[in-house]
C-alpha cells in the first residue's frame, strides 16, 4: 500500500484544528482575566488619572506588584482590553491607556458590562457548566437543587446580583431599541413591562418616549429592590396568573428562560392585557433563523442558548418557525421580526 496523500484543504484543516483546540482547553482564561481587571478596577483607576498611567503608577494604585501586573495586563492588551502609548512628553515613559473595551468595565459608566461579566462569572452561575450532562433535572436544578428564580429568591444577595446583571443586559439593549424600532412606540399611551426587573428597560422607554405611562410587573421580592421613577409604577404579581391592563405589552429576555408550554401560558396572558383591536404585545428576543450562517447561527445567539440550557430550566433561543407556533397557540393572528442587534430583535405580535 502506497502513502495516503491528503488534498490540501483537508492538510490545512489538520493544522487549523491543532491551533484552534487550545482555545478550548484554556477557554475559561478570557472570562478569569477580565474578571480580575474588573475585580483590581483597572479601568476605574485609569479614567480616574485621566485616561493614562505608567506601569510603576498603576501598579501601585491597584496594589499588584509589577511582575504580575505586567503579565495581566499583556494579555489584556493582546484581548485589546488597552493599549500602550508613548504620551507626548520628552523621555515619557510607555503608559497604558483605554480602549473602546476597557471602558465597558468602568463600574458606572453608560455601557458599562460590569453587573453582567460579574453575573455570569459568580459561583452560583458557573458551577451549572459543570452539569450539563444531567439527565434528571435541569442543570442550575441539578446543582443548587432549585430553580435559578427560586434560588433568587431564597438568597438576597445572589437576587440583588442578578437583578443588576440583567438590568445592565436590558441597558445594553435599550439605546439601539429605541434608535432602531421608534414607530414601535407610537400611539401607545400606556405599556406594562412584564418580568421588568428593577424598571432600567421602562426608565429608558419613558425618558425617550415621554408620553408612555410604564407599569412594571416582577415578582414581589424583585420589584421590592426596584427605584421609584417618575411614569413608572411597579406592580408585584405573577405573568402566569395576571398582567395589568394597557395599551400595550413589552417583554425583554424573558421567554427565552421558559419552554413552549410555559411561553404560551404567558403569551395567553398578555394577550388578556390589551385591547383586541389597537393592542399589541412586543417581544424583545433573539431569534435564530435557520440556514442562514451568518444571521442565523452567530456565536452569540449560539452561545445565548447554551447559557439558558445550563441556567434554565426549559428555555432556549428559538428559531423564527419556533416563535411562529408559540404565537399562534398563544391566540395571536400575525407577528413581524425586526433586527435591533446581534443577539435580539423585536417582534410585534397583534391579536
Amino acid at each position: 500500500m502506497g502513502e495516503v496523500v491528503l488534498p490540501k484543504n483537508e492538510v490545512d484543516e489538520e493544522k487549523q484544528a491543532h491551533v484552534e483546540i487550545w482555545k478550548y482547553a484554556f477557554g475559561f482564561t478570557p472570562m478569569a482575566v477580565v474578571k480580575c481587571a474588573i475585580q483590581l478596577q483597572i479601568a476605574d483607576v485609569l479614567e480616574s488619572h485621566g485616561g493614562a498611567m505608567t506601569h510603576a503608577d498603576l501598579s501601585a494604585a491597584v496594589g499588584l506588584s509589577p511582575p504580575v501586573l505586567r503579565r495581566i495586563m499583556r494579555y489584556l492588551i493582546h484581548r485589546r482590553f488597552f493599549k500602550h502609548e508613548t504620551l507626548p512628553v520628552p523621555d515619557s515613559p510607555i503608559s497604558y491607556t483605554q480602549t473602546p473595551l476597557s471602558r465597558m468595565l468602568i463600574k458606572n459608566s453608560e455601557n458599562s458590562i460590569v453587573d453582567l461579566l460579574l453575573l455570569e462569572s459568580s459561583e452560583a452561575m458557573i458551577a451549572p457548566w459543570h452539569k450539563l450532562t444531567s439527565t434528571g433535572a435541569p442543570p442550575f436544578v441539578a446543582e443548587h437543587g432549585c430553580s435559578i428564580w427560586e434560588y433568587g429568591s431564597a438568597n438576597p444577595e445572589f437576587n440583588k446580583q442578578f437583578n443588576a446583571g440583567m438590568a445592565c443586559l436590558a441597558r445594553l439593549s435599550m439605546d439601539a431599541l429605541t434608535e432602531k424600532c421608534p414607530e414601535a412606540f407610537t400611539g401607545i399611551r400606556s405599556l406594562v413591562d412584564v418580568g421588568g426587573g428593577n424598571g432600567t428597560t421602562l426608565r429608558s422607554l419613558v425618558k425617550a418616549f415621554p408620553w408612555i405611562r410604564g407599569i412594571n410587573l416582577d415578582l414581589p421580592h424583585v420589584v421590592a429592590d426596584a427605584p421609584q421613577s417618575d411614569g413608572i409604577e411597579h406592580v408585584a404579581g405573577d405573568m402566569f396568573q395576571a398582567v395589568p391592563k394597557a395599551d400595550a405589552v413589552f417583554i425583554m429576555r424573558v421567554l427565552h428562560g421558559w419552554g413552549d408550554e410555559e411561553c404560551v401560558q404567558i403569551l395567553k396572558k398578555c394577550r388578556e392585557a390589551i385591547p383586541a383591536e389597537t393592542g399589541k404585545v412586543m417581544i424583545a428576543e433573539g431569534v435564530i433563523r435557520e440556514g442562514e450562517e451568518e444571521g442565523g447561527y452567530s456565536d452569540m445567539s449560539l452561545a445565548l442558548d447554551m447559557v439558558l440550557y445550563a441556567h434554565a430550566m426549559t428555555g432556549k433561543v428559538r428559531t423564527y418557525e419556533e416563535w411562529d407556533y408559540v404565537l399562534k397557540q398563544a391566540g395571536f393572528t400575525r407577528f413581524t421580526v425586526k433586527d435591533v442587534d446581534s443577539i435580539i430583535s423585536v417582534i410585534e405580535a397583534y391579536p
